[in-house]
């Protein structure tokens, strides 16, 4: 049996996109899981996708790699919890380079993307798989709350509306006293690019809401602090040089000097 049967097509394009960068700028981002996993994707996975977007997406995991790693390295113990999993690897990135610490990894999702989870990757050690609907708060039960933890939200709250996430993250809030989250977002102008990409990868159902145009803004009306804003490209940029196409390299300074795509870090207390 395909070991990704059953798992929707929206779940592969970041997936393809950790593939394919590491494939072609190994210097920048490199997912030997990912690549694991390319002979089981179906036919067609990569359908619409194009340097841009494919950067766009690493770009994001490039960056909350960072954070996830300083962020478990700063204590003795912590947990570090991706919600909205879906086929994250993280776990396979990051767990060899925190060293002398010990990190409670989860991954929490739909029930039919953890038992996805479970055929792809099946059990590791410090992980734990949620089965859930994550704005039901019901995996709060599942963490110990008394450790630093770190809530990331990776590609999911666009398909949100502001006062779901807002109720949501401050029911986080009240759960983790000594949480962070670290989430990415959209400015409401490039929402318009993002649902035109959805579209050409003809997942036209999966429609994008939530956009942030004032992260200090955002971060009062869920009455968190601010910690940090990261916008997604100037390492690649500088990095990457002359290798990224034209086009590409256009896109991606219009999306950092618009603010297009960020990711910011919020303190939950």
């Amino acid at each position: 049996m395909n070991k990704f049967d059953g798992v929707a097509n929206t779940l592969f394009v970041p997936l393809v996109a950790r593939i394919n960068i590491s494939k072609k700028f190994p210097e920048y981002f490199m997912d030997e899981k990912a690549l694991e996993l390319e002979k089981y994707l179906p036919q067609g996975a990569d359908k619409g996708s194009s340097e841009y977007s494919n950067m766009a997406s690493v770009a994001r995991y490039y960056n909350m790699d960072k954070t996830v790693t300083a962020f478990a390295k700063s204590y003795a113990e912590s947990n570090i919890v991706y919600l909205g999993a879906g086929l994250e690897t993280a776990y396979d990135r990051l767990s060899d380079k925190i060293e002398n610490r010990t990190v409670h990894w989860y991954e929490a999702d739909l029930p039919e993307v953890i038992e996805a989870r479970k055929k792809v990757f099946g059990q590791r050690k410090n992980e734990t798989l949620i089965a859930g609907d994550m704005f039901k708060l019901e995996w709060v039960k599942e963490i110990d709350n008394s450790l630093p933890t770190l809530l990331i939200v990776s590609g999911v709250f666009q398909y949100f509306h502001e006062e779901e996430i807002i109720a949501f993250i401050k029911g986080c809030g009240k759960a983790f006293p000594k949480g962070e989250m670290l989430f990415d977002a959209t400015s409401e102008s490039g929402l318009k690019f993002t649902n035109w990409f959805i579209k050409r990868t003809g997942n036209a159902s999966a429609i994008m809401y939530f956009g942030i145009n004032d992260s200090k803004e955002f971060a009062n009306k869920c009455s968190m602090e601010l910690l940090e804003e990261k916008t997604f490209f100037p390492e690649a940029l500088k990095m990457l040089g002359k290798k990224l196409s034209f086009v590409t390299k256009v896109s991606m300074k219009v999306a950092e000097k618009k603010k297009q795509v960020i990711i910011l870090r919020l303190k939950l207390n």
